[in-house]
């Protein structure tokens, strides 16, 4: 039987990403990948009067389902919008996968 899948993705300041990478290792995570990102949205930050465009990381990591719950709790509770690295993370479902090693999800 198949084991249900998910992606995991994370948006956090930039500068925090390995911080939040320890963090979904200890919930069960065996690895991610880190993609440099900048936000945009209603609200931006000015200096002098330029616009500063908000550097992001975004972590993404594929486990299995049960994983990906505690990987979120774990964001949540511990690099969440509360904290300094202001993280966000939703899941999103894997239905098939090419080149990752099932044994070590």
């Amino acid at each position: 039987m198949k084991q249900e899948q998910c992606a995991i993705h994370i948006v956090t300041r930039a500068g925090y990403a390995d911080e939040v990478f320890k963090v979904i290792r200890a919930a069960g995570a065996r690895g991610a990948t880190i993609l440099n990102a900048r936000g945009e949205g209603s609200r931006h930050e000015v200096f002098m009067g330029i616009t500063v465009d908000t550097a992001k990381e975004i972590i993404i990591c594929v486990v299995d389902r049960p994983t990906g719950e505690k990987v979120l709790k774990a964001v949540q509770d511990k690099v969440g919008i509360g904290t300094k690295a202001h993280s966000i993370a939703f899941s999103v479902p894997v239905l098939d996968t090419v080149g990752i090693d099932q044994e070590s999800l």
